[in-house]
């Protein structure tokens, strides 16, 4: 179960500025507290595609970024990526290629590899989203627990993260349904799917369904529908 769990296992990392930092680790959770700091190195070689919009900031010029959004560093904004109305970017955002960041949607302290879509009303904060996921309408990665104590990935044996702050890894290509909340600790597997107005806790292996009520069943394989 701990090897599901690791970087290769989840993340394709060639859609990804991040890789050089999300390689030093075996978990991806564990690259959390550096994101900020990573941002800043990364920087120095963003070359001339990319310009610094303000201190911390940088933007490629591709992007479309409108003008009630609100940008904070250390943050990138990767090619083809569109920041829309009432967007909030709190700071420590890695924002990849051809992504959606919608409308009233806040970042903190995350990754999105390339194609990932946020596109309305998602709070996303202490959190890695692979290649390709999309999180519906209305849904939110939780990042702290009601009693403030360390965040757990439950497996078995359950991980201590040492980490406070801790909302949820998307294995590439996740769909998370509209309304859904994603607990702290989360882990999806690649090609997970979750319906609406879930309540999702600890790990789904890839290529599960997460439906009403919390059940987990495969995903059936087309040569066996």
């Amino acid at each position: 179960m701990r090897d599901s769990l690791k970087v290769p296992a989840l993340l394709d990392l060639s859609h990804t500025l991040a890789a050089p930092l999300l390689e030093k680790f075996d978990f991806p959770w564990e690259a959390l507290p550096e994101i900020g700091a990573f941002i800043l190195t990364l920087a120095a070689s963003l070359g001339a595609d990319y310009e610094q919009v303000i201190p911390s900031v940088w933007v490629h010029k591709t992007a479309v970024v409108a003008p009630t959004a609100f940008l904070c560093g250390p943050c990138i904004i990767g090619p083809e990526t569109e920041v829309r109305h009432g967007a909030f970017v709190r700071g420590s955002a890695l924002v990849g290629a051809g992504c959606v960041v919608g409308n009233s949607v806040e970042l903190k302290n995350v990754i999105l590899f390339d194609g990932v879509q946020t596109p309305h009303y998602n709070y996303v904060g202490d959190s890695i989203l692979g290649h390709l996921a999309h999180m519906g309408a209305g849904s939110i990665t939780s990042n702290v627990k009601s009693d403030k104590a360390l965040v757990t990935v439950k497996t078995e044996p359950p991980i201590e993260t040492g980490l406070k702050k801790f909302g949820a890894i998307l294995g590439d290509g996740v769909e998370v349904g509209c309304n859904a909340v994603l607990n702290p600790g989360c882990v999806l597997g690649r090609r997970v799917s979750v319906y609406p107005v879930n309540c999702v806790r600890g790990v789904i292996p890839a290529d599960s369904i997460v439906k009403t009520g919390g059940v987990i069943v495969r995903r059936q394989k087309k040569e066996e529908a």
